[in-house]
């Protein structure tokens, strides 16, 4: 169901497979009054408190970015309102943030604050909050990170739930805090309580919360995939009968035929599992080098797109009818994007290919076939704004791109390069309020992409 419900409020089956309530109304503009003067206000009522009971973790505000890759954790952010071409120097830089530390996160924008992880010092990781000028209001501690030395750092962007905030650690440490009092809730290492290993390059997926769940990826026996409290840290579900060691994945929730259905990356398969109970459904052997999947899996009308890098293997699945087995419906061996994000649109797919050509490629999701590709952008994170594509070229050239979100062709309407910060150009931009931000190293930029004209 999407649609407007009678008083205003925009029902949207998405964000983790909620509903989202996004109030049309500006402040005064008398809703309420109104509503009460309609004999079907107790009935519009009741409509909005259950979607908000269905959805009171996981709302998204109108320009907000709470968590990984936007509101939906897909790369889309519901912003309105932006340029649609930028001058030659790109648009304006309102600000910079330094002294974050390193890392690779990104940063989460919720309830007028901005939240990114870096390190306090040497090996303590932390959590900066700033406003929304850039200035660093303060830093919350939170422990130990990982040393890898060829990306240090937190990776993990923190997910914000109202007053709590939730981030992993690369050394399987998730962390709840109550931001207010930025005192730690509670902490549990997931790959002690379950028995899991540490992977290549340290964990780094950004956790799912679900109504009162903190879903994750220890990779343990009988712990592939967990649940815990989000109040309190327990243990919930696990996915009992599938062990594989985790990858880089972040994990999402679809709703297919009615059934809210989890899938995620792990080191060597597209896993799927029933989101209420854990209840392991299928896995589908999908290979890559050094067990390396970072591109959360996007949902269209029964099918399931996954892809890679290292020349994995790239294509889309068809659902069962409850979504229970699946089989293959089409397989793409351009678009390997490594750990830059696919984003759909209007039934196609964009990203970036790794190492089969490098360039941006649009595929349309029902068929696969390949609509158009340009190698005037390389590998980089793709994201979704107001009918544009904003692609941020890593690991060292820095370039930010703007497209268009066109099937039929390619259409390039403007570029500017990073100039602050230090490290490989890794980290996802965040879209808020009409501000593109992008995290490179220990600096925070904040671009206005609004259209003013």
């Amino acid at each position: 169901m999407t649609g407007v419900v009678p008083g205003g409020a925009w029902i949207a089956p998405r964000l983790d497979s909620f509903l989202t309530i996004v109030y049309a109304f500006k402040r005064g503009s008398g809703w309420e009054k109104k509503s009460k003067q309609n004999k079907a206000f107790k009935m519009h009522k009741a409509v909005v408190g259950i979607a908000l009971c269905l959805c009171l973790e996981s709302m998204a505000v109108a320009g907000e970015s709470p968590r990984f890759r936007g509101p939906y954790r897909d790369g889309r952010f519901d912003e309105q309102g932006l340029l649609k071409t930028w001058p030659e120097n790109g648009p304006t830089l309102s600000w910079v943030a330094t002294g974050l530390g390193d890392g690779y996160s990104s940063p989460s924008v919720a309830g007028g604050k901005i939240y990114i992880p870096g390190m306090v010092d040497e090996t303590t990781a932390g959590i900066f909050i700033l406003n929304l000028d850039g200035v660093i209001e303060r830093s919350i501690p939170v422990g130990p990170e990982t040393e890898d030395t060829q990306a240090p750092g937190p990776r993990s962007t923190p997910t914000v739930d109202g007053d709590f905030l939730y981030m992993l650690s690369g050394l399987g440490e998730v962390y709840c805090l109550h931001i207010p009092s930025g005192e730690k809730k509670w902490s549990v290492n997931i790959l002690e309580r379950f028995s899991g290993e540490n992977i290549m390059y340290t964990l780094a997926e950004s956790l799912l919360v679900d109504g009162d769940r903190v879903i994750c990826t220890p990779g343990g026996p009988d712990a592939g995939l967990a649940a815990l409290d989000k109040h309190t840290g327990e243990t919930i579900w696990t996915t009992k009968g599938f062990s594989d060691p985790a990858s880089y994945c972040a994990p999402i929730i679809y709703t297919h035929n009615g059934r809210r259905l989890l899938f995620t990356e792990t080191a060597n398969y597209l896993v799927c599992a029933d989101a209420e109970d854990g209840t392991f459904l299928w896995k589908m052997e999908h290979p890559t080098r050094d067990g390396i999947h970072a591109v959360t899996p996007v949902y269209m009308d029964g099918l399931v797109y996954y892809t890679g890098g290292y020349e994995a293997e790239s294509g889309a699945v068809r659902l069962s009818e409850d979504g229970s087995s699946y089989e293959k419906a089409w397989q793409d061996n351009l678009l390997d994007c490594q750990h830059h994000g696919v984003v759909l649109h209007e039934g196609h797919l964009y990203g970036t290919s790794h190492m089969r050509g490098n360039h941006l490629v649009c595929i349309e999701m029902k068929t696969g076939k390949v609509m158009w590709k340009s190698k005037e952008v390389r590998q980089g994170v793709v994201e979704y704004a107001d009918g544009m594509l904003y692609i941020y070229e890593g690991p060292s050239r820095g370039i930010v791109h703007l497209v268009k979100a066109d099937p039929e062709a390619f259409q390039h309407a403007g570029q500017f390069r990073v100039t602050e910060g230090n490290g490989r150009h890794w980290a996802h931009p965040a879209i808020a309020n009409g501000v593109l931000y992008i995290r490179h190293g220990d600096a925070l930029m904040a671009y206005d992409i609004r259209d003013k004209s």
